[in-house]
Parts: C-alpha cells; structure tokens; sequence
C-alpha cells in the first residue's frame, strides 16, 4: 500500500523535518541532485544534448537552480529560464550559486526538454502574467517535460487550472501528492516516481492500494464450502424506469463471489425479466418480505426512478434491515429530494456510490464545487451521516470519514451509461460474502478499475460497453486470486 498527502499535509511534515534539525537547504539539495539524476537519465535515453529548467522565484524554483548546477559541474548543458523578481531565501541562495546563463525572456529557440520548476505545490490561484506565459510557453514547445514535485497549474484537489504544464514525467518530492492521482492529475503528470529526501508524514495520507493489498480479499477457497458460505446479495430494482440498470448490478453481482444474487422487480418487469439471467432468484416485488431483509447485502436505485415510493422503501429500508445497504443513482437523487437526514437514523450500514453530479446534488452544491475539494465533501458527508461513501470519477474516492483511499484502477473504457451500476452490484456481491464496507468498496473499486483496463486492451477505448466490463470482471478477479 502507498500513501498520497495533500499539500497542507507536505508542508507540515517539511516544517517539522526543518524542526528537528535537518536545515531547509540539506532538503533542496536532495530533492535538487533526485532531480538532476532524472533529467540526465531523460536525456541520455532520448540522446537530447541539452535542457531548459523553467524555474520560478519559490522553492520550487531552488531546486531547478540548484538541479541545473549540478549537471552544469557533470559538464551537461543546461540553461535556466526564470522571469520571476522576488525570491525565497533558498531560492536566491542557488540562483546566486548557479554558473550557466539565466534567461530573462521567453526564448523563441525550441528545446527538446524542459524541466517544470515554476510552482510546485506553491499554487494558491490560476497562474495569471508571467507564470502563465511560462505555462503556455512549456506546453506548446513539444519538448518532453519533466515536472519537479507537481506539474505547475495543479491545484490541491488535482483539478487543473488553466493553463497548467502537461508533462511526460513527474518526480515528486519526499511524499506522494494526492492532487497527482485526482481529477486532472492523472491526465497531466505522466509517469510519476518518488525521491526519497528524508521526510516523514506527521498525519495518516490516503491510501492508494495496490495488487498485493487486494489479493488479501481473494484467499483461496476451502473445498468443504457452500453457496450458503458466501453470502446472499439482492438487487433492489424496484421499478419500471431503466429496467436495465438493474439486470447489469445484477449480472455483476454474480461475478462477485456472492453465494446468491436476488434480483428483485416490479410487476410490470417480472414477466419480461424471467429468463435474462437464469443464475439470479427473480423476485417480483409487493412488499419487503423476509428473504430481501435476510440478505447479507442490498443494493438500491439502479433505474429506480425518483419517487416518494421509492423513498417510503428506503426508509422502510434503512429501519427494518441489519446487513450492509448499498445506494446509488436513484436512490441517492430521491434522499436529496426528499430528505436525506433518514440516514442518520439507520439499522444498517450503508454504502453510497455516487457520481459527481449525484453527489452535488445530494449536498445542494454545484458540480465544479464537489470537484474542487472532492476529498473534503465526501469526509465531511461520510462522517455527518456515519456512511461510507464511493465519489466515483476517473480516480475514484472511498472514504468512511476518516479512512481515505484513492482508487489508482481506470480506464476512459469505463465512461459509459451501465458502469456504476456494474460498480453497485459487484460491491453488493462483495459486501454480501463478508467483507467489511470500506475494504468491499475499496476492492470492488479496484477490480471494476482493472476490468476497464483490461478491456481497453483488447478492445480499445471507444467500444467496451456495461456488459462487456462485467466480461472483462472475471479476468480482474482471476489475477488477484492467490
């Protein structure tokens, strides 16, 4: 498992490494010869004879400065771009110590690569002036760019100002930042790797699980087992509206390793419904009977419809049921229309897998507001209402209002109508054979991402659609299983 902090997060473990007696310029010079060590290795692997640092007036910039003479004394050639007028300490100390030629204007040659030290992490707004003619500049120059620490015009939250660098490597500094795997992140910071500098956490970061941590939740079977070992999962159609969505939880929820997968519909589906998948128990609704509210995992909301019935459900839900209640799509827009404060009087545990706007919609925000500080909303809610809750996106966020974990699985592939409910039943499937709520969401996260993966490999990432990333869930699994 690895770890990814927020930039708050960085800077007080930087301040206290500072503390305990490691001088700020020890620091730099670590973080300045990692990144001297990565653009040679650039350089030498793509026989490019020279590189432009870009380095602004921050500490981020004193690494570039410092980075660039260190090559100068390996005898490479480097220059350095800076148009900035004020200085850190730091920043000035290796400025001043640096013996190649500092440009003071935009060069109109072009250069084969160029090494991002304009901001970092010290991002507070848009670049606007000079920063952002820089940005611009980096970004139509067709070099191959190589970040130091964060790809400048990246806010905390990994949404992408504009503009912000584009780069083809990123070498982050000391501790993994959580803005590269969110949001735009992924998207603009390339191949990430981690230098090592001699700073410890001093708070608990997100999680980003990998392979290893995941097989735990794969063992490998005993022969002496049942159906009834593993769990009984229901999907709670519920309705006539997008009946579909519930036949993908459903398909996917068989995938999951759940003993049984009850799909359970209203009338006007029944009929047409016999038959679809001959491995679920077909249910046709009239009321909550025993064997739904003995199931170990419910999902809800798949095409559903929003409805006060549907909310008379899920009240009737939430108070008479003891196992794990997963709620998406319909579901989460019919708590926001019409009361979502039932969650906080609850028997079950719950689950929510909303996508943003679902997710906006359920905390009366708008869009870009949840995707600016995603990280914050989805703890401030999970907390509030005592669920876990699954804010699904290109890196998806699971958290339970303490624990936080970035999802590093995904695929374009997956950006269809079907995905999530895909997502809901495989987590119903995992919930239900006894995995707790948070690791289920976690892992089923995981797999859903390595599915999509899978097949744009083979299918590329135009085709795939919900029923082929249920296909595409076995081969996932398989390779996680010990």
């Amino acid at each position: 498992m690895k770890y990814a902090y927020s930039f708050a997060q960085v800077r007080k473990a930087d301040e206290l490494t500072i503390k305990e007696g490691t001088p700020s310029r020890d620091l730099m010079e670590r973080a300045a010869r990692a990144l001297a060590d990565t653009v040679k290795r650039a350089m030498k692997e793509r026989g490019i004879p020279d590189a432009l640092f870009v380095c602004g007036g921050g500490n981020n910039g004193g690494d570039g400065f410092a980075a660039a003479q260190f090559l100068i004394s390996e005898g490479e050639e480097v220059q350095v771009l800076c148009l900035a007028e004020k200085f850190t300490p730091d920043c000035l100390y290796y400025k001043d110590k640096f013996e190649g030629e500092i440009l003071g204007r935009i060069p109109r040659r072009r250069y084969a690569l160029i090494v991002d030290c304009l901001l970092g992490t010290g991002i507070t707004h848009a670049p606007e002036g000079d920063v952002k003619a820089l940005i611009e500049f980096i970004n139509a120059s067709g070099a191959y760019v190589v970040a130091c620490d964060v790809p400048s015009g990246l806010s905390e939250n990994g949404v992408a100002c504009e503009p912000c660098v584009v780069a083809n490597e990123t070498l982050t500094m000391g501790l993994d930042k959580r803005a590269l795997h969110l949001c735009d992140g992924v998207d603009v910071c390339g191949d990430i790797s981690l230098a090592q500098i001699g700073i410890q956490p001093t708070q608990t970061g997100a999680e980003i699980w990998e392979d290893f941590d995941v097989k735990k939740f794969y063992p490998k079977k005993r022969s002496n087992v049942n159906k009834g070992t593993f769990g009984r999962a229901c999907i709670f159609g519920g309705g006539t509206v997008f009946c579909g969505a519930s036949f993908l939880a459903a398909g996917a929820c068989l995938k999951s390793g759940a003993g049984y997968t009850r799909l359970v519909v209203n009338r006007e589906v029944y009929r047409g419904a016999i038959g679809k998948l001959p491995a679920v128990i077909l249910q046709e609704f009239e009321a909550m009977s025993g064997e739904i509210l003995a199931s170990d995992a419910i999902a809800a909301g798949m095409g559903s419809g929003v409805s006060g019935r549907l909310y008379a459900y899920l009240v009737e839900l939430l108070e008479a049921y003891t196992g794990t209640l997963v709620l998406d799509a319909d579901a989460l827009t019919t708590l926001a229309a019409y009361g979502v404060d039932v969650l906080k009087n609850k028997a079950c545990r719950v689950v929510i897998t909303p996508h943003p706007k679902e997710f906006a919609t359920l905390i009366g925000k708008p869009v870009h507001e949840v995707l600016e500080n995603a990280v914050k909303h989805a703890k401030d809610f999970a907390r509030e209402y005592g669920v876990v809750v699954v804010l699904k996106n290109n890196r998806t966020i699971v958290t339970d209002g303490e624990r936080l974990c970035i999802n590093p699985t995904g695929s374009s592939a997956l950006a269809k109508g079907g995905s999530g409910d895909v997502l809901t039943g495989f987590l119903a499937g995992t919930c239900a054979r006894g995995v707790a709520p948070f690791e289920a969401a976690v892992v089923s996260s995981y797999v859903l991402g390595r599915a999509g993966e899978l097949a744009e490999e083979e299918m590329g990432q135009y085709a795939p659609d919900a029923q082929n990333i249920i296909e595409y869930l076995p081969k996932a699994m398989r390779a996680l299983e010990q």
